[in-house]
């Protein structure tokens, strides 16, 4: 048999044995490290509950300037020393053979006591901040979609650039029917952050296109109060009106459930404006709303009356309120904006609507 040649050029490379690389090691070793309290020379309390997360500083301030201006460049205030009392040479020595001694004890009983900061941070959930502490001990953290966008505005405000632009990658790939609950309620809490609104945005857009899928999601009704007005309420909603109704129906239902003393037709009230009725079914009207007591009688006389005869209506009759909504529809443009909404209290930020900014409109937003 002739002898084969190796086709120029398609010889194995020998590897390069002089550099050796163990990222993955390292980063498990650093994420012990910032697991082990004892190791970590600050904690910060985070969130509400104040749950102690910690962490090292000197990592913190290499990969972080706002945590370094915030660790190291802090005014402390200075204290005048004072010169130190003369001592006769018997009472230095003996001082001096002791120090080694009171030294080690000291050590033992307070090991970083006088180094360890602890800090409070209010602005992010717990398990945003643990995610975002992982991360920059690390280089590496999974991210989800419940906790994505406090992850990205906390990645924003510290000036992790890469990890926020991570985070945006990931939301093109994260928002589904599955999902669009949990990134709007999710919203609530970092709306007034820069990053928020643009991905709340594409979130309405995926809800504008997908409607009666999400409408009929279960964690629909974990959406706060005017959020689901928000969804309800925009032009470019593309749902049936009786999905609509349906999905309402079962947010007060819920609503109810958690607040037995409110009626269900006060809570539903308030999405009633949003709803077209004079565009369901004469026998759905008849079949599955009327029945119900839910809807004013002359709402849906004014529905069937409409689909028998436009002309004899008038169109602001056809829903509570529904002159209202439409002239907040034609100053804003688009049935509904995304902006921030301090409640009266200045505590709070929320998703709110152009067209129902009343604060005396039906029960209190569900949290």
């Amino acid at each position: 048999m002739p002898e084969v040649l190796p086709l120029s050029g398609m010889a194995d490379a020998e590897p390069d044995l002089s550099t050796f690389e163990n990222k993955s090691g390292l980063a498990e070793d650093m994420k012990f490290l910032a697991s082990m309290p004892e190791l970590c020379d600050v904690t910060f309390l985070v969130g509400e509950t104040r749950e102690p997360v910690c962490a090292v500083k000197a990592v913190l301030a290499a990969r972080s300037r706002v945590f370094q201006k915030m660790l190291y460049q802090a005014p402390s205030p200075q204290r005048k020393k004072e010169p130190p009392p003369r001592e006769n040479k018997l009472r230095l020595f003996l001082k001096r053979s002791s120090e080694p001694l009171l030294n080690l004890q000291n050590a033992a009983q307070q090991p970083a006591g006088q180094q360890h900061q602890t800090l409070i941070i209010e602005e992010f959930e717990p398990d945003v901040f643990r995610q975002l502490i992982e991360y920059i001990h690390t280089g590496c953290v999974t991210l989800q979609p419940r906790t994505l966008l406090g992850v990205m505005n906390a990645a924003d405000y510290y000036g992790l650039e890469e990890l926020r632009r991570a985070c945006g990658g990931f939301v093109q790939c994260c928002i589904n029917v599955d999902t669009v609950c949990a990134l709007l309620a999710s919203a609530e809490r970092y709306i007034q952050y820069k990053c928020t609104k643009s991905l709340v945005q594409k979130v309405l857009e995926f809800v504008d296109e997908h409607g009666n899928e999400v409408l009929n999601l279960g964690s629909f009704t974990l959406l706060p109060q005017h959020v689901v007005r928000l969804i309800l309420a925009r032009e470019e909603l593309r749902a049936d009106e009786f999905t609509k109704f349906q999905a309402a129906l079962m947010w007060s239902k819920k609503y109810c459930d958690s607040n037995q003393n409110t009626p269900l037709k006060e809570v539903i009230g308030n999405f009633l404006e949003y709803i077209q009725f004079h565009k369901i079914p004469a026998n759905v009207l008849m079949r599955e709303v009327h029945p119900l007591g839910l809807v004013p009688y002359s709402i849906i006389m004014n529905a069937l009356a409409y689909q028998a005869d436009p002309a004899s209506v008038d169109p602001g009759k056809l829903s509570p309120n529904s002159s209202r909504v439409r002239r907040a529809r034609q100053s804003h443009g688009r049935s509904m904006s995304v902006q921030s909404s301090l409640d009266p209290y200045g505590s709070n930020t929320t998703l709110s609507s152009s067209g129902s900014s009343d604060p005396a409109s039906g029960p209190p937003h569900s949290n």
